[in-house]
C-alpha cells in the first residue's frame, strides 16, 4: 500500500524543496559509497525522499535533518552487506563492514554531528566512537593512520563536489511507468498540494442575475423617492399661496410688498411748549438755584435735626470702657 503525502501549502512545499535540494548531493554520495552501486543508490534515495516528503509537514523543521538521515540510514540497501564496486581511490571502503562504513560516510560525507549520527545508527556515544575506530584506516603496525583518514575524507568530499548535475536532475524526474496503462510516478519534488483552494473565478450559473442589477434597483428607488419628496414640497407651496383661509397662527405669503412714501408732517410747536422752555431757562439762570436744590436739607437742619458725626478726627485705638466714666462721675459727686 503506497503512502499518500498529506496536502501541504505552497510555503511548506517551498521549504521542503529547499531542504531536499541542499541535502540531496551529500545523500546520494553517501548512499552510493555505502552500497557500491550507483543505480541502487539512486532508487534508495528517491524512495527515502518520497517517504520524508510524506511526513515532513507533521514535523518541526529543526527535526528534518535527523528524520531524513534516519530514514536513509535504516534502509536495507545501506545496512546489508553488498558486493559493490568502489573507485580505486576509495577501495578501502569495500574492505569495511557495512555499519562502520556507514558511520564513516555519515561523518566525512554527510557532515553530521555526533548527536544526529548516534540516532541514525541507533547507538550511544561510546558505540559511535567504536564504529569510527573500526572504520579508521590502519598502518603496517595496526595503528590508526591519520594521513589515510584525511586522504579518505578528501576523496569523499571531492566526489560530492564533482557530482554531475545531470544525476541530480534524474532524481527530480518522475519514474518511468511499468506499462502503457500505468501513469508515471511523480518525483520527490512534486508533493501533493491542497487542491481544495478556491478557483480564481467562479463560473456564473446561467440563471444567475448580474451583480449590477441590485445596485441599479436601489439607485432607481432612491431617485423616485427624492422626486416624490420634491413634488410634495412644491405642491404644498402652491397650496399655501392660494386664497384658502389659513389656520390661526400660520403666516402665509400675501403677495408682493407695496411701499408708499408718507406725506410731510405739518405739526408746529405750540405756544405752551415755548413758555415752559422760557421758564426753565430763567430758573437755571438764577444764582440761588443751587440753594433751592438743597432746600430740603436746609429746612431739616433749621428744624433742629442732629448734626452728622464728624469723622475727620482719628478714633482712639483703645477706647475707655463704659464703667470708667461712671465711676468718675460718682467720685465727683
Amino acid at each position: 500500500m503506497t503512502a499518500v503525502p498529506a496536502p501541504v501549502s505552497s510555503t511548506a512545499a517551498g521549504a521542503l524543496s529547499a531542504f531536499l535540494r541542499g541535502v540531496e548531493r551529500r545523500a546520494l554520495v553517501v548512499a552510493e559509497l555505502q552500497c557500491g552501486d550507483p543505480a541502487r543508490a539512486e532508487q534508495t534515495l528517491v524512495a527515502v525522499m518520497r517517504a520524508f516528503a510524506a511526513v515532513a509537514s507533521d514535523l518541526p523543521m529543526a527535526q528534518w535533518p535527523t528524520r531524513f538521515w534516519t530514514l536513509l540510514g535504516q534502509r536495507q540497501a545501506l545496512r546489508e552487506p553488498s558486493a559493490g564496486q568502489w573507485p580505486p581511490s576509495l577501495a578501502a571502503l569495500g574492505d569495511m563492514d557495512s555499519v562502520p562504513r556507514l558511520a564513516l560516510l555519515l561523518r566525512v560525507g554527510g557532515s553530521l554531528d555526533e548527536a544526529i549520527a548516534t540516532r541514525v545508527l541507533d547507538t550511544d556515544e561510546n558505540g559511535y566512537q567504536q564504529l569510527l575506530a573500526a572504520a579508521c584506516p590502519r598502518d603496517a603496525n595496526g595503528q590508526p593512520d591519520a594521513a589515510a583518514w584525511r586522504g579518505l575524507a578528501e576523496q569523499v568530499q571531492l566526489r560530492i563536489r564533482d557530482l554531475p548535475a545531470k544525476r541530480l536532475q534524474q532524481l527530480q524526474q518522475p519514474a518511468a511507468p511499468g506499462s502503457s496503462t500505468q501513469s508515471p510516478t511523480p518525483g520527490w519534488r512534486a508533493p501533493e498540494r491542497d487542491d481544495r483552494t478556491p478557483a480564481a473565478g467562479k463560473r456564473r450559473r446561467p440563471n444567475a442575475r448580474p451583480r449590477w442589477r441590485g445596485p441599479l434597483i436601489l439607485l432607481v428607488t432612491v431617485a423616485v423617492l427624492l422626486a416624490a419628496a420634491l413634488g410634495w414640497r412644491h405642491w404644498q407651496g402652491l397650496r399655501t399661496a392660494s386664497d384658502a383661509p389659513l389656520p390661526e397662527g400660520v403666516v402665509g405669503e400675501a403677495g408682493p410688498v407695496t411701499v408708499e412714501s408718507l406725506p410731510p408732517t405739518d405739526v408746529q410747536a405750540s405756544a405752551a411748549v415755548d413758555s415752559h422752555a422760557a421758564e426753565d431757562a430763567a430758573m437755571l439762570a438764577d444764582r440761588d438755584y443751587p440753594l433751592v436744590a438743597d432746600a430740603d436739607l436746609y429746612a431739616w437742619s433749621a428744624a433742629g435735626g442732629p448734626l452728622p458725626v464728624d469723622e475727620s478726627e482719628p478714633k482712639p485705638t483703645h477706647p475707655e470702657p463704659v464703667g470708667a466714666a461712671l465711676e468718675t462721675s460718682a467720685a465727683d459727686e
